[in-house]
């Protein structure tokens, strides 16, 4: 089986084609500029050319893309928006336009826009550039398997904060089942809240047969399970340090050999120090962090489960650290253990996915299980494009 699992953040889109007959060192692997960069190029240089924009296409993430949109707006030119495209920068239109100066249009109202009004489509995943880009080494992209993460916020009712709105939703999820994977989803099953990942899911569709989305940082976080070192542990704290959010799991090993999760915090990175994260993750490990700490600060929250207290630094209970801004925690007094999931801290959440996929695709669990605990003794040019 063919897997292709793609983890797209705000900074970069980290890319794994895995085929379950190889070793997972041996898995094609890409770094690749994150989606709502690209965008936010293509808009900076219609900005310099002074050309008004269209943006249509799918719901995606947001930030840097909706920056340039808003820059392209203040120096003069027009950004108009069709509805799915517009939500990528808020599920509430009225901001969307009041606030960030976009013109709403309807299909039937794109043939009346400017002369020379530039089009930019949106959306978090395309497979088609990487197909391309593979083929040029020769390598045939066919899935039997497509897995994405990104980051949702949800779609909050008017009025509620998105933080706060998406706190409550993992709660929920969480009080169901206290495993990484249960932040993932078939295709065919993600909450209507969850607007970004239904979008993800459409795209996917468009590529794959059988399609799973999850939320991005349980998926880093499920990756650097599968460090042989953390996969040991007995209560570890797991911090994935994004370039847009922090998310710190207490986890716990079960009799089964999983780990549950007993609390965790998120945060936004632009707004911790590394004193402040530590200080979060002590907090965190006596169990007694509180959801109005983080929140006041104008991060996400906290959600404590458990009360008893965690030797936090001990061997059963280390600090153990992944994501591109992991270096915010270099020099810690918490002597963070930093993972790399089959030698590749970046795909991480990856391969978080492929493991998440193996608990939403019970006819898939046992190869995808041996594929990413078994190492193969097959070479890569005795079985790929077979």
């Amino acid at each position: 089986m063919k897997v292709l699992a793609v983890d797209i953040g705000t900074g970069t889109q980290d890319i794994l084609y895995l085929d379950t007959c190889l070793s997972p060192e041996n898995a094609y692997k890409l770094v690749l500029p994150a989606p709502t960069l690209i965008i936010q190029r293509q808009i900076r240089d219609a900005t310099r050319r002074g050309v008004p924009l269209l943006l249509e296409g799918r719901m995606m993430g947001g930030g840097p893309s909706a920056w340039a949109a808003e820059a392209h707006v203040r120096s003069g030119q027009s950004v108009f928006a069709t509805p799915e495209a517009a939500r990528s920068f808020n599920d509430d239109l009225r901001v969307v336009e009041s606030q960030m100066g976009l013109q709403l249009v309807e299909q039937d109202e794109l043939r009346r826009l400017p002369p020379k009004t530039e089009r930019i489509r949106l959306g978090d995943f395309d497979i088609v550039p990487i197909r391309r880009a593979l083929e040029q080494f020769g390598v045939r992209l066919i899935p039997d398997l497509l897995a994405l993460a990104a980051f949702d916020h949800g779609n909050a009712p008017r009025g509620v904060s998105d933080r706060q709105f998406r706190f409550d939703s993992l709660d929920r999820q969480i009080r169901e089942a206290r495993h990484l994977s249960r932040f993932a989803f078939a295709a065919s099953a993600v909450p209507a809240p969850m607007t970004r990942l239904q979008a993800l899911a459409e795209s996917g569709r468009e590529a794959a047969e059988r399609v799973m989305v999850m939320d991005s940082a349980p998926a880093a976080v499920l990756g650097a399970m599968l460090d042989p070192r953390v996969a040991e542990l007995q209560a570890p704290l797991v911090a994935n340090v994004g370039n847009f959010h922090v998310l710190c799991f207490r986890l716990r090993r079960t009799a089964g050999g999983e780990h549950a999760i007993e609390g965790l915090f998120e945060h936004h990175t632009g707004l911790v120090t590394q004193s402040d994260l530590e200080r979060l993750v002590r907090a965190l490990a006596e169990g007694k962090l509180t959801h109005a700490e983080v929140f006041e600060a104008n991060g996400h929250g906290a959600l404590i489960y458990v009360s008893h207290r965690l030797a936090l630094g001990s061997p059963a209970s280390p600090l153990v650290v992944v994501g591109p801004r992991r270096g915010l925690m270099q020099g810690s007094a918490l002597r963070p253990y930093y993972a790399a999931p089959f030698g590749d801290m970046m795909l991480a959440g990856a391969f978080g996915l492929i493991r998440a996929a193996a608990d939403v695709f019970a006819e898939l669990r046992a190869e995808l299980l041996a594929a990413l605990m078994q190492p193969s003794e097959t070479a890569p040019w005795d079985v790929f494009d077979e």
